[in-house]
């Protein structure tokens, strides 16, 4: 398999550190949506990151769905998302939670690339009210790695949106803010699949 994309992206980084954690042999291809547009396109006509390309040479984009396939083909006894219940309902709560704060990070990190003149402060605000809202539900949730047990999604895809959050604005993180989420993003930056792609 190869993964197209470059791991500054959460989404591209929590496909990495799955595919490390369901130790599934792959080759990385850091190619850039912006910088690289001809070439990765050759991958992703709509440009999105991730891509996943298949030993088959089918192609798969969304991070959501490359992870679904990953799940599929680890089996559901090795599946990083609970297959169903109240247990699957929790996890995806938390990865939609834990998305939609990379989504408002994103959102106000390329709201800040415009002219001084054209940004929108409103949308910021905006932004970032949600950013902080999504945090806090995270927050409430108090996940904790505990042992050295497998990193299941809800673990990879909230360190990923916190480690990202954190670069990209890192005044909604602020110290002690989110002692839970400081603890587990802590934890899974010093796992050899988390180290194994840097952001």
């Amino acid at each position: 398999m190869k993964l197209i994309g470059r791991y500054d992206s959460p989404y591209v980084r929590r496909v990495g550190v799955t595919l490390h954690v369901l130790e599934q042999p792959f080759e990385h291809v850091p190619l850039s949506p912006f910088s690289q547009v001809i070439e990765f396109r050759k991958h992703a006509a709509i440009g999105r990151m991730p891509v996943l390309i298949l030993d088959s040479g089918e192609t798969l984009i969304e991070s959501a769905a490359i992870l679904d396939h990953l799940d599929e083909i680890a089996g559901p006894s090795a599946a990083l998302i609970p297959s169903g219940g109240p247990e699957r309902r929790r996890s995806l709560k938390i990865l939609a939670c834990a998305t939609a704060a990379c989504d408002k990070a994103i959102a106000i990190n390329y709201e800040r690339r415009r002219p001084v003149e054209r940004i929108l402060d409103d949308w910021i605000e905006r932004c970032r009210t949600q950013l902080d809202a999504a945090f806090a539900e995270l927050e409430s949730f108090h996940l904790e790695l505990r042992g050295h047990r497998r990193l299941q999604q809800i673990e990879i895809t909230t360190a990923c949106a916190y480690a990202y959050v954190r670069r990209v604005e890192p005044d909604a993180v602020q110290a002690k803010r989110y002692p839970w989420l400081e603890r587990l993003s802590s934890a899974c930056e010093l796992r050899q699949q988390f180290l194994a792609c840097p952001q």
